[in-house]
């Protein structure tokens, strides 16, 4: 799926290569504040790391490319099909999805470079667990985890083709492998970066998702959102984190009502179908 045949120098170099046969890919817009921690981390058991860049002002370019990936300029597609167009720009098949602000801990790296040592993983689709390291307090180690599937082997799996939704979508009977090492997940700057970006996902899952029945979005409006609060603050272990785990905990339940707002607006024929880059 390349779109550049190897060299033979390239493949010598490749047979000569002691980190596994996988590429990782990495979507960006202006992500200069930690793209470089990121590249160098994933460089460490990728070999390669294609940077797929949305359009960038900053430094990005720049940072990328002196810590070794490889920069792409690609205008915005949508959520997944960005992603899709950094599957197809891989070398190699075994992929590793990574965001702009996850970084691979030592832990990670170690288990990965394991599960191929022996040759191809025995499953084609691995999860990882992202921890979130929030800017105030240590990394939420131990509650609010997030499993996801993000090593995989692109022959089998790929990125769903949508604007909203970019998660790999595997069939309940497929075996799913798990790594224990964490990705640590620096997933927002300040509780405003925080808001805005509930902001931007509210708006792509309200306009790009199948549209859910007038009722059941009146009341989730009405009702609902003191159950996301709960959801997150004592089912996730929010409260684990003091004051600002309760802080998170209001802001993703008011990022979710925004979104059942935003449907509700839907249905009156109001909405603007603004994306999320980010």
């Amino acid at each position: 799926m390349s779109d550049a045949t190897p060299s033979p120098a390239t493949t010598t170099r490749e047979a000569q290569d002691p980190r596994p046969p996988l590429s990782c890919y990495i979507r960006t817009l202006n992500e200069e504040r930690r793209i470089g921690e990121v590249v160098r981390a994933a460089l460490r058991v990728a070999r390669e790391v294609v940077v797929v860049d949305s359009g960038s002002t900053d430094r990005t370019q720049a940072i990328v490319e002196a810590a070794g990936g490889r920069f792409v300029a690609q205008p915005w597609l949508g959520n997944g099909a960005q992603k899709r167009a950094g599957e197809d720009l891989c070398r190699h098949d075994w992929l590793l999805d990574l965001d702009a602000d996850e970084i691979l801990s030592d832990a990670l790296i170690e288990e990965i470079r394991a599960l191929f040592a022996a040759g191809p993983p025995p499953l084609s689709v691995y999860r990882l667990t992202l921890v979130t390291v929030p800017p105030i307090g240590p990394a939420w180690e131990g509650f609010a985890l997030d499993p996801r599937a993000k090593l995989y082997d692109r022959r089998k799996h790929r990125i769903p083709d949508h604007k909203a939704w970019d998660q790999l979508e595997l069939d309940d009977r497929e075996p799913v492998g798990a790594l224990k090492g964490p990705l640590m997940h620096h997933s927002f700057r300040d509780f405003a970066q925080y808001m805005a970006k509930w902001n931007r996902v509210s708006t792509v899952r309200s306009q790009e998702t199948r549209l859910k029945p007038l009722w059941l979005v009146v009341l989730r409006i009405l009702f609902a959102r003191p159950i996301y609060f709960a959801r997150h603050f004592f089912l996730r272990g929010l409260w684990r984190a003091g004051l600002y785990g309760y802080c998170i905990a209001c802001g993703v339940s008011f990022g979710r009502w925004m979104r059942d707002v935003k449907m509700y607006e839907r249905h009156r024929g109001l909405g603007d179908g603004g994306e999320d880059k980010g």
